[in-house]
C-alpha cells in the first residue's frame, strides 16, 4: 500500500461537512457536555488532523478520485492544485495581456480627448495652425485605436466567459450515479473509521475526572487539640487513678478543701 492520497482543495468542504456531522452526532454531543470541551475547539482539532484521519478511508478516496477523473475524460482538475500554487490563471504573460486589454482602451481614449481638445483649441484661437492640425490628426488616430482596443477586449472577455461555461458544463458530468456512490462511500468511511475515532480519543484525553467526594476540603473535621484521650480542663488532671470496680477515669477535685 502506497502513501495516503492527499485531499484536493475541492474535497476540503466535504471533509468539513463530514466533521460537522460527527460533532453533531448524539454520542459526541453527550461526551462534549460531560467533558466540558467546547465544540469549536473540537472542530479546530479535527480540521487540523486531516493527515491523521484521512488515511483510514484512503482506499475509498482513491476509488472516488479515479471515477471522478474518468468522468472528466482523464483531464486533471485545476481545483486539486494548492490554492497558492500556479494555475491556468497564472500562465506567463496572461496577467500582462489582461492588464493591457484593460488599460489600452482607457489610455487611448484619454490621449484622444487631450489631443483633440488641444488641436481644436488652437484652431479656434487661430494660433499655430500646423501644430493644431497635427494634434487633431493624432487625436482622431488615438480615438480609433481606443475603439479597436475596446472591441478586442470585449471579444476576449466573451471568449473567456464561453470557455469557462464550457468547462463548467463538462465538469457537470462528473456527478454521475457511480461517482456519487463512491463519494458517499468515502465520506461514510471517513466519518466512521477516521474522524469519529480521532474525536473520541481527543475527548478522552481532554476529559477531567470528577473530584472524589472524600477529598473535598472541609468534608472532615479533625482537631489535634480534642483528639487525645488525655484532654484536661479546669479541675481535671491528665493522670488517671483506678476507680472503684477497676474502672479508670479522671480524678475529681477534692471537695473537703
Amino acid at each position: 500500500m502506497g502513501r495516503p492520497s492527499r485531499l484536493g482543495d475541492e474535497d476540503g468542504s466535504d471533509y468539513a461537512s463530514a466533521l460537522d456531522e460527527v460533532i453533531a452526532s448524539p454520542e459526541i454531543r453527550r461526551l462534549l457536555e460531560r467533558s466540558g470541551v467546547p465544540g469549536g475547539r473540537l472542530r479546530v482539532l479535527g480540521l487540523a488532523a486531516v493527515a491523521h484521519t484521512t488515511p483510514a478511508a484512503d482506499a475509498e478516496y482513491r476509488h472516488y478520485a479515479a471515477l471522478r477523473r474518468q468522468a472528466r475524460g482523464g483531464r486533471p482538475d485545476a481545483r486539486t492544485a494548492p490554492l497558492s500554487g500556479p494555475g491556468d490563471q497564472e500562465r506567463p504573460g496572461a496577467g500582462v495581456l489582461a492588464v493591457l486589454g484593460v488599460l489600452t482602451p482607457v489610455l487611448a481614449a484619454v490621449a484622444a480627448a487631450t489631443f483633440l481638445l488641444l488641436g481644436y483649441g488652437l484652431r479656434l484661437a487661430g494660433a499655430l495652425p500646423a501644430l493644431a492640425g497635427t494634434l487633431v490628426a493624432v487625436g482622431w488616430f488615438s480615438l480609433m485605436l481606443a475603439a479597436v482596443a475596446a472591441l478586442i477586449s470585449v471579444i476576449a472577455l466573451y471568449r473567456t466567459a464561453a470557455r469557462q461555461s464550457a468547462d463548467g458544463t463538462a465538469g457537470g458530468s462528473e456527478r454521475s450515479p457511480a461517482v456519487e456512490d463512491a463519494r458517499a462511500a468515502w465520506l461514510a468511511a471517513l466519518r466512521d473509521r477516521g474522524i469519529r475515532p480521532f474525536l473520541l480519543q481527543r475527548l478522552a484525553d481532554e476529559a477531567v475526572p470528577p473530584p472524589d467526594p472524600g477529598d473535598v476540603p472541609g468534608s472532615r473535621f479533625s482537631s489535634p487539640a480534642f483528639a487525645g484521650p488525655d484532654f484536661s480542663g479546669p479541675g481535671f488532671e491528665s493522670s488517671r487513678r483506678p476507680a472503684p470496680g477497676g474502672v479508670t477515669g479522671p480524678r475529681l477535685p477534692d471537695a473537703r478543701r
